[in-house]
């Protein structure tokens, strides 16, 4: 009787994966006919009460979402309806089961506790700044995500189950304290990994700079975007728990790295670089043979291109704004390359001061020697290996970006460069001199304590910035009392400047000026949020903010009604110029 009951309830399952994985199929495959697709995205834009995009671009867009679900309903039935496609699932369930088995958890649990109060220091002045930080403005004005609109799928997700709540609103320093516990949790595991297993005080303090580079405390400095920012990082470091094991490491890098791609692409390099010194440290000890470190490699960068062209395909969806999904055709992709990498690292140079330069230099010295010294291969071969393995890593560092026609490089596109250096610390202060070791913890107390600084100068600069504005919505308060009598149109020329103490840090520290944000700066977007969402300065029917008007309305020589020391005001009733002075 119970093996009838198990017969009978496997049949049912069957028929309810068939079932359900031929609606599957037919959705997708409505989905590649235009007039069906056209109606099924008429249909979601009134659910969501959104403007439809163009139609050709819905087009490619469901085209390629139709095909990716095809392709994963497929593989679902294959592995839950084909006896090898069980055996698969089983092999990996198996594998998964004996890799978590071997690490021991609750040793983690004091070194997540070390890096957990490390960032949260790190991090204590930006939360106490309460600064809104660029999209924060209009995430919390306007309760939007848009997440998905970046490809950021995961993050559009994990955001509504954050806040518990389809609509944003300013819930910190909730989702950054939930982003250095992320981030406590890559690096001890980071450490884990590069140290082959081995978690000391001194090796974990040497990761700091994976959460508290220059870059990355940029992207604490969001309120919304923060944790997924984070999730980004650690999605690239988790598959490596499972490196003993090929089908368990493969399965979960291409799962990680699509969490990776579907959250911030500008961590696509962190793998790479940790599948480099992981390869360099067998290769220099002889811990391996080359040929296992070549399957290993060679299995490393096939998860990587599959993970990638598989979200490219399937997932992704073209951008062209401030920065383009478009990559270098194929004839130009190294010459493209190249010339990205060196922007790379001129912006890098601009940034960073003389200290920090000192410290990185010392950084990737230490590194060379010790690969040297402790080399069980030929020094020389060791030597040369050493030095490419540092830019390689360099290069990687900038991920998917490098090969982009229009690349990003902002600070929160860049940090990848602090996890390059978390990387290479890790690995110099494992079991080598001690004034290598003092040389990185003399550099990551410089990056702990600029991070200190940093969000004292948001502070300054919410606090002056709020000054300016209370004083020019007083001038225009008094020069129209009344705006619903006529359309009014105004335009901003310069921005409100820095404040003393950002100009005193830039002087030694001049990432500081890309970190923090300007407000009011003309061809800022932000400006018009700032303005007028968190002031009640206009409605949209009566005042227009033209920060991009095809006019400039400097050009027109309209009279001045006002002239203070901080700014200007042009207007002939209709149309303003607001010059705001340093």
């Amino acid at each position: 009787m119970t093996q009838k009951q198990n017969n009978w309830e496997n049949m049912i399952r069957k028929n309810m994966i068939i079932l359900l994985s031929i609606i599957g199929l037919m959705v997708c495959i409505a989905g590649l006919f235009p007039q069906v697709r056209w109606m099924i995205i008429d249909f979601a834009v009134r659910i969501l009460h959104r403007e439809p995009y163009s139609y050709q671009s819905w087009l490619k867009t469901f085209l390629s979402y139709a095909m990716g679900g095809i392709c994963f309903i497929l593989f679902l039935d294959y592995c839950m309806l084909t006896n090898s496609g069980r055996a698969l699932v089983q092999k990996v369930k198996q594998e998964t089961k004996e890799c978590l088995s071997e690490i021991d958890f609750r040793s983690l649990i004091k070194p997540l506790l070390l890096m957990f109060g490390v960032y949260l220091l790190g991090i204590l002045t930006i939360i106490r700044a309460n600064f809104s930080y660029m999209d924060d403005l209009g995430r919390s004005a306007e309760g939007y995500r848009e997440w998905f609109s970046w490809n950021r799928y995961v993050s559009e997700v994990f955001s509504i189950i954050v806040h518990g709540d389809t609509n944003m609103t300013d819930i910190s320093p909730l989702p950054q304290l939930l982003a250095i516990l992320i981030l406590a949790i890559s690096s001890v595991l980071l450490v884990y990994i590069v140290s082959n297993k081995k978690i000391t005080t001194v090796r974990l303090l040497a990761s700091i700079p994976l959460g508290l580079s220059p870059y990355f405390i940029g992207c604490l400095s969001y309120k919304f975007d923060a944790p997924y920012m984070a999730l980004s990082i650690l999605a690239n470091i988790v598959p490596f728990l499972f490196i003993s094991r090929k089908k368990v490491f493969f399965f979960f890098s291409t799962v990680s790295l699509l969490i990776m791609c579907m959250t911030y692409q500008a961590a696509s390099g962190i793998y790479l670089m940790i599948v480099l010194i992981l390869c360099f440290q067998d290769w220099n000890s002889r811990k391996k043979s080359n040929k296992e470190i070549l399957s290993f490699l060679w299995m490393a960068v096939f998860a990587f291109c599959f993970a990638l062209l598989a979200f490219r395909f399937f997932l992704m969806k073209p951008i062209d704004y401030y920065v383009s999904s478009t990559m270098f055709p194929l004839h130009q992709i190294i010459q493209g390359t190249l010339g990205n990498i060196n922007q790379y690292a001129t912006a890098i140079n601009h940034d960073f001061g003389v200290i920090w330069k000192i410290g990185i230099v010392l950084v990737l010295f230490f590194f060379i020697t010790k690969s040297t010294g402790q080399s069980a291969q030929k020094k020389l071969l060791s030597f040369i290996v050493s030095i490419l393995i540092v830019g390689i890593s360099f290069m990687v560092s900038y991920g998917v970006y490098s090969l982009m026609t229009v690349p990003f490089y902002a600070p929160r596109a860049l940090f990848g460069f602090g996890v390059f250096l978390a990387v290479l610390s890790i690995y110099i202060v494992s079991d080598y001199k001690k004034i290598a070791v003092v040389a990185v913890l003399a550099l990551n107390w410089c990056l702990f304590g600029f991070a200190f600084s940093y969000g004292n100068a948001l502070a300054d600069q919410a606090r002056y910035a709020e000054f300016r504005v209370g004083i020019l919505l007083h001038d225009l308060s008094a020069l129209y009392p009344d705006p619903y009598k006529k359309d009014l149109s105004i335009q901003l020329k310069s921005s409100i400047d820095y404040t003393p103490s950002i100009k005193n840090i830039a002087k030694h520290y001049p990432v500081i000026e890309q970190l923090v944000p300007k407000r009011l700066e003309a061809d800022d977007m932000w400006g018009k949020y700032y303005l007028s969402k968190y002031f009640n300065f206009y409605t949209e029917k009566n005042i227009s903010l033209s920060i991009e008007s095809p006019i400039d309305f400097s050009v027109l020589n309209l009279p001045v009604v006002l002239d203070s020391y901080y700014h200007t005001i042009q207007s002939d009733g209709n149309r303003m110029l607001i010059i705001l002075k340093h």
